[in-house]
């Protein structure tokens, strides 16, 4: 045995050192067990990450937000010594719609007639009654899955009688949020994302984006990574993973190879698919690839202060034209916006010197002129990041019976983890999973 053999051995390998493949981690060296985590970039996070301003303030550019029944999120945030603080949707003020007709601000959707306003309310209505019979750890169970699943959230909207302006509502919500269209969203998958977390209607910020982490969600990962410490190993891109019940290697695009009894795969979906990996059975393969991430940047914007308040405007905004899909107030003066995959085409084909002029003028149509001059715009284009390839998790009509049963789980000595492998928010996804993969490791004795 090689010298590189012995220092390169563990019982457990951890791919990935994101929220999830840390929390796994973490989970094991507390157990005791001797666990190395292999991350291609050259920091830890994945996909939090965030800076600081001259005056202090930070800006996240990747997760940011969580709701109530995010509980091992918030546990893990707690066990940290981290805290928790109100997030935008508790700020007062009007919400600004801008529509191929025009720009209108309120609560609600001002841009409604009364007749749309009845038909979102009984269409919601029906949504969440189909959303109390989707048991969302198992909605291959459900007696009309596969219909379910074939159908888009567009159709079944139409197919309930919606107007056309509810369904357009629609889309521009789920645009907002880096999500597919509607009409490329299974009906099965928006349905189990809102059984997850006890919702009983559409996506609601007031369920899902109440709270945010006080000193960034990007010190959650730091804070990990710290007590790990030389475990980590930053700037190892895999090549190829062999699993075997006698033991797992895992070779590194420079060469050098690591063995373990087992490894947690938290790699995204899309980095995933460029791995070479030999062991695992064609169904776990085939599940495996059939997952996607929705294609998405994130654009942050400061200010001295949050000026849009004065107008009586909160900060959030729905958009039909243009390339972001919508915006946020992540904290005091600081902007998110997303933009959602079909408008990452106008996105990327910008050049650099037009991208921030024209993202300026969409947010002086919302906010007026004063948007046009911030302290820092920063672009983060985790659609053509290497290594994430997305952002969020995208199921089209089909996805969730093509992924199957085997979403989520195991196949010793293979586990993974990570958002792709849940449902109800990404950060809370990765923690919840990570947490789950190191249990399901020491369970097996791995």
């Amino acid at each position: 045995m090689s010298h590189s053999d012995v220092t390169n051995r563990s019982d457990v390998i951890v791919l990935g050192a994101g929220l999830a493949g840390l929390s796994a981690a973490r989970d094991l060296a507390a157990a005791g067990v001797d666990v190395r985590v292999l991350e291609a970039r050259g920091r830890v996070g994945g996909r939090v990450e965030q800076s600081t301003l001259a005056d202090g303030r930070i800006v996240q550019w990747g997760g940011e937000v969580v709701g109530p029944s995010h509980t091992s999120y918030t546990q893990l945030v707690a066990e940290l010594g981290l805290t928790l603080v109100p997030a935008f949707a508790e700020l007062p003020g009007d919400d600004v719609w801008l529509m191929a007709e025009g720009r209108s601000q309120g609560e609600g959707i001002p841009w409604f007639t009364d007749d749309d306003r009845r038909s979102y309310e009984r269409i919601e209505h029906a949504f969440g009654e189909l959303v109390r019979s989707v048991d969302p750890a198992n909605p291959w169970a459900h007696p009309e899955a596969e219909k379910l699943d074939r159908l888009s959230v567009g159709q079944w909207l139409r197919s309930e009688g919606a107007t056309p302006n509810v369904v357009r509502a629609r889309d521009v919500a789920m645009l907002a949020l880096a999500a597919e269209s509607v009409e490329r969203t299974s009906l099965l998958s928006d349905l189990r994302k809102e059984a997850a977390v006890g919702a009983t209607g559409f996506y609601d910020y007031e369920v899902w984006e109440v709270s945010r982490v006080g000193e960034g969600s990007a010190t959650v990962a730091l804070r990990m990574a710290e007590t790990l410490g030389h475990r980590v190993t930053l700037g190892a891109v895999v090549h190829r993973i062999d699993v075997s019940p006698r033991g797992c290697r895992v070779v590194l695009a420079s060469g050098e190879t690591f063995t373990a009894a087992a490894v947690i795969s938290t790699i995204p979906a899309g980095p995933l698919r460029s791995i070479r990996i030999d062991g695992l059975s064609d169904a776990r393969r085939t599940s495996l690839d059939r997952q996607r991430h929705a294609l998405t940047s994130k654009v942050t914007v400061a200010y001295p202060d949050s000026f849009w308040a004065a107008d009586g405007l909160n900060g959030t905004s729905y958009a039909e034209v243009g390339m972001l899909g919508g915006t946020w107030v992540q904290r005091d003066g600081i902007l998110s916006a997303l933009v959602p995959p079909e408008r990452q085409s106008a996105f990327l084909a910008t050049s650099p010197e037009r991208l921030q002029s024209e993202l300026l003028d969409e947010l002086a149509l919302a906010f007026g002129p004063r948007t046009r001059d911030p302290l820092q715009l920063t672009v983060r284009r985790w659609a053509t990041d290497p290594f994430t390839l997305g952002y969020i998790t995208s199921w089209r009509p089909g996805d969730v019976m093509g992924v199957g049963p085997l979403h989520g789980t195991h196949e010793p000595p293979f586990y993974v983890a990570g958002s792709d492998q849940w449902v109800c928010g990404y950060m809370e996804g990765a923690v919840r999973t990570g947490r789950a993969a190191a249990a399901a490791v020491l369970q097996q004795g791995g």
